[in-house]
């Protein structure tokens, strides 16, 4: 089976404060900082055997250690995307440690660049985060909730600023509910996008990022731009449903493709800037 490269997956995670890497991922969870360096974990000695069992459960899922890349490199091979097998060998898509944390890191990406919305998202966690060790957790629904709309926009949030503060009020007072594990993509969709601030997209990027649906949100601009890329189209020749006829008979894997044609765009958009500052 195919080793999970933790350098290529930590590279495609949002800094934001909650973790690092060096040579050994290190997350901030609720009882402690705990890590993983491919092979073994490591808790601090205070964890009882319920939170180390909770804490590899979260780290096996923050890093996608389950995911068969076998399989995922062999339904891809003879394709136009078979190159993304080398390319990026041993990544996997990032997810959530936290549903919450998952909502407001899709709102934060709304409307601006990854690299912006990386910042900002860093900068919220400073405002309502707690210090843990040399990292942050994440702040937690009550955290944002005792921060002003004022004080919420210093992070550089612009509009999305106020849909966090909505969506948030929402959360504590349980009239949204992201426990959607139970429920298809289509239902979670159509649930989620009831609700102010949540368009399909964060809808989507919610479902894959929060809780490893099957989702990808076929409207992104690097997404059609990876697309066309790789098939010589222009970015304008590719609508959300060419994307859609492209990647769903990849059934069960087109997530994760739709994951590795987006970091292609990001790569092959910053090699371009880089040669323009030549």
């Amino acid at each position: 089976m195919a080793e999970i490269d933790l350098r290529k997956v930590t590279y495609e995670m949002i800094p934001n404060g909650t973790w690092r890497y060096d040579g050994v991922f290190w997350q901030a969870l609720d009882y402690g900082v705990v890590g993983f360096d491919g092979e073994n974990f490591y808790f601090p000695e205070s964890l009882s055997l319920r939170e180390r069992k909770d804490a590899r459960k979260r780290i096996s899922f923050i890093l996608g250690l389950e995911i068969d890349l076998d399989e995922f490199y062999s339904q891809i091979a003879g394709s136009k995307f078979s190159f993304l097998s080398e390319e990026f060998h041993g990544l996997t898509a990032p997810a959530s440690p936290y549903k919450y944390q998952a909502l407001v890191e899709a709102v934060a990406q709304q409307q601006v660049s990854f690299e912006f919305a990386k910042r900002t998202i860093a900068e919220l966690v400073k405002l309502g985060g707690r210090k843990a060790g040399d990292l942050y957790l994440f702040p937690k629904p009550s955290d944002i909730g005792e921060l002003t709309l004022e004080e919420l926009k210093k992070a550089k949030l612009g509009y999305r600023a106020e849909y966090i503060k909505h969506l948030t009020g929402l959360i504590i007072r349980g009239e949204l509910k992201l426990d959607l594990e139970g429920i298809d993509e289509e239902e979670g969709i159509r649930y989620l996008t009831k609700f102010r601030g949540i368009g399909k997209w964060t809808a989507e990027l919610f479902l894959a990022y929060g809780l490893r649906k099957n989702v990808y949100p076929a409207g992104d601009l690097g997404l059609r731009r990876g697309i066309a890329k790789i098939f010589n189209l222009r970015p304008k020749e590719v609508r959300e449903r060419d994307v859609r006829e492209i990647l769903e008979p990849y059934g069960k894997w087109k997530s994760l493709l739709a994951f590795y044609v987006i970091c292609y765009d990001r790569k092959t958009e910053m090699e371009k800037r880089k040669k323009k500052r030549g």
